[in-house]
């Protein structure tokens, strides 16, 4: 098993502990960064399906149209918005990067008690999580 620098660096930046718990932590998950971060956060919740779910529902509201933008809110700020035909643009010409950070964002947002919006294009705002 060879526990990499990447990796011990990975477990420490996402739990916050030291080197050594880090490198300890790997060991005994034979080197699987995911299994000690769960080890070393036992309470971490897993929200793949809950994002995937957000995510399907966001792409079901763009594609039923009306919608000029997508943000997430923190109480009552905005830490994220981008408009809709920028992802839309970015699909179409190739260029991945706003869709995946779109994913990322709602992602980060369930760990973060952030809500997901889509704006309509009368201005008001619907709640998608």
């Amino acid at each position: 098993m060879n526990i990499t620098l990447e990796a011990v660096e990975k477990v420490m930046e996402q739990t916050g502990v030291e080197y050594k718990t880090a490198k300890e932590a790997l060991l005994k998950t034979d080197g699987n960064v995911d299994e000690a971060i769960k080890l070393l956060c036992p309470d971490t919740i897993d929200i793949g399906e809950e994002a995937k779910a957000a995510v399907e529902k966001l792409k079901k509201r763009v594609k039923e149209g009306n919608v000029d933008r997508i943000q997430i809110r923190k109480d009552d700020q905005i830490v994220f918005s981008v408009p809709v035909n920028v992802g839309i643009i970015g699909g179409i010409i190739g260029f991945a990067t706003i869709p995946w950070a779109l994913i990322a964002g709602s992602v980060a947002a369930f760990g973060l008690g952030c809500k997901l919006e889509v704006v309509k294009k009368d201005g008001s705002t619907d709640e998608i999580v």
